[in-house]
């Protein structure tokens, strides 16, 4: 028992430096207010309030959260399907398919994002093709839909995986005793399969809501700093303005939503598990 908890030490260790310590940190600058000098400090709510009175920062977080809504609803329609796909392939196809999904993840998320630049400036790839029809050139770089489009791409493989996992642990001889009561391929998918896979849906919406709210680089890049997202405000505050206690407050806000959202997530994903039982 002594050795096992020296080798959690380590990470104890990494924990509180990493995590703990620097929340500590954006709690206590979230919450004062810098006074003459340095080392002087005042309590208040004022960074708080300063958001949310600001109609110009509710509109920020009102567009960070449709995007997101909208990279995660894109996400489920497009991963569930590959993700259903390859779940019914040979073992060898779903390595190579699985490879081929986390493969681009492997590449630095800048460099992949830089890569759209590329392809969706008005001399870019797809310009070029839609010239040659004698379309365009389409303005698509710097607007909500690169933006999105970056997002999707960069988060849809942890979508695909998710969703993936729960089907490949899922019974095949629950849909083998659907058949043979006398379920066809419709109601065997929508009665069995898409039920049990609810928890691997839930997941994947978890895990590209939260870093697709919370983004900064792509709509950065993606956006030109025309299209301005929660992340890039908090960025600014810290780096451009130099308003620590106001980027402190916002990031502390966003934590909270985070954190409802993993709480909603997580009692939606626990109901459909106890209906599933029951049934």
């Amino acid at each position: 028992m002594k050795q096992f908890r020296k080798m959690t030490y380590p990470y104890v260790i990494w924990i509180s430096v990493m995590v703990v310590v620097p929340m500590l940190l954006i709690m206590f600058y979230a919450f004062t207010k810098q006074g003459n000098s340095v080392t002087q400090f005042s309590f208040t709510l004022e960074n708080f309030g300063r958001f949310v009175s600001d109609k110009v920062f509710l509109e920020v977080l009102g567009r960070s959260l449709r995007v997101a809504l909208i990279t995660t609803v894109v996400c489920v329609l497009i991963g569930y399907p590959a993700a259903y796909y390859i779940a019914k392939c040979s073992e060898g196809l779903k390595m190579k398919w699985v490879l081929i999904i986390t493969f681009p993840t492997w590449i630095n998320m800048l460099v992949r994002t830089y890569a759209w630049i590329g392809i969706l400036q008005d001399d870019g790839i797809i310009n070029s093709i839609l010239g040659i029809f004698g379309i365009g050139p389409i303005t698509m770089l710097h607007t909500e839909f690169a933006v999105v489009l970056g997002m999707v791409y960069n988060f849809i493989p942890f979508m695909i995986l998710q969703i993936y996992t729960s089907l490949t642990k899922m019974d095949n001889s629950l849909i083998e005793a659907a058949q043979d009561l006398g379920a066809n391929r419709f109601k065997c998918f929508t009665k069995v399969t898409l039920p049990l896979s609810i928890p691997g849906v839930i997941s994947g919406i978890t895990l590209v809501f939260l870093p697709a709210v919370s983004s900064f680089c792509i709509p950065k890049l993606l956006g030109g700093g025309q299209y301005v997202l929660v992340g890039n405000v908090i960025e600014s505050q810290f780096l451009t303005s130099g308003d620590w206690n106001f980027g402190s407050a916002i990031s502390l806000i966003m934590a909270i939503i985070i954190m409802i959202s993993m709480y909603v997530t997580k009692k939606i994903d626990t109901t459909e598990i106890s209906e599933n039982s029951k049934a």
